[in-house]
């Protein structure tokens, strides 16, 4: 029987995307049908100052019915192993196959300022995770507990994704380090990785995009520390990154260059790539690009 990971390898792109908190509810439900509808394999969103994650693939879920929907991420921080556990159970029970739990340890200061919590080191934090997700009694009915898939970044939270889970989710990263990232996985657990892309805009709005996107993510220490592994430097951090930064990480152009794009990261040994769109702003979701990239990316 066909599961969500074998759902991933088999239609090989999918769409990340913040811009669904900016709908009301049942407006995002009606967004996922039509992603659905358009022929992308997964929709994976993150969790920080929106939607509760769980909550919010059950409600996907519910207006698609062979989308895959992976948490890209749910926060470790947010809730405790046994809900956790709970949660992910009920959810794969009502859509079999079709929900794939990405965990993470997000970042020091926002939890610690906005959820008050003491962040602990990621790699002792996750594996304390996992251990509490195995062992938390259960008396639901719900036997089957859906793949998991790590935040993984560095060498030695990879490695912990493919001793402990189905795989990894890599985020703002080369197809180089998809590569590298293969390497420590080795061939058989699932290897999931995001790409942003500027679609049709000329380079100066393209590179505009491209830094806003960034801007956020260029002031995170985990973030910084994988580019520093990744063969950047400490002068591409400055906030909302530098050109060679940008062009890296956000691939700018047509169709075809989008395209070519995604099949670097799946020759470099991603199972499945993630375009994360970026629209105008950060709060428009980007309807109009997903139409047009859905069949250049078709069968890819």
């Amino acid at each position: 029987m066909t599961s969500a990971v074998d759902a991933l390898r088999a239609n090989r792109t999918g769409l990340w995307t913040p811009a669904l908190e900016a709908l009301p509810g049942p407006a995002a439900q009606d967004a996922a049908a039509e992603i659905e509808s358009l022929g992308y394999g997964s929709l994976w969103y993150g969790e920080a100052y929106g939607r509760e994650s769980f909550s919010a693939a059950q409600a996907y879920l519910a207006a698609t019915s062979r989308l895959v929907v992976g948490t890209g991420i749910a926060n470790i921080y947010a809730r405790g192993a046994m809900a956790a556990n709970g949660a992910i159970r009920l959810i794969e029970s009502l859509a079999p196959r079709r929900f794939v739990v990405g965990l993470g340890v997000s970042h020091q200061r926002p939890l610690e300022r906005d959820r008050k919590v003491t962040y602990r080191p990621p790699l002792q934090a996750m594996s304390e995770y996992l251990d509490d997700l195995d062992s938390a009694p259960y008396f639901g009915a719900d036997a089957v507990r859906p793949p998991i898939v790590l935040a993984a970044l560095g060498p030695k939270m990879l490695e912990l994704a493919r001793d402990r889970t189905a795989g990894a989710h890599p985020y703002l990263v080369t197809p180089e380090h998809t590569a590298s990232a293969r390497q420590t996985l080795g061939p058989y657990p699932l290897l999931v990785v995001e790409q942003a892309a500027v679609l049709g805009q000329d380079r100066t709005e393209g590179l505009r995009r491209a830094h806003d996107h960034l801007d956020i993510y260029t002031g995170l220490p985990n973030y910084r520390n994988s580019w520093l592994r990744q063969g950047f430097t400490e002068d591409d951090f400055v906030r909302g990154g530098s050109e060679k930064l940008a062009d890296a990480l956000v691939v700018q152009g047509d169709e075809a260059a989008v395209v070519a794009r995604v099949r670097e990261h799946l020759d470099a040994g991603a199972d499945h790539v993630l375009l994360q769109v970026l629209g105008s702003d950060l709060g428009q979701v980007p309807m109009d690009e997903w139409r047009a990239l859905s069949p250049a990316v078709a069968g890819v």
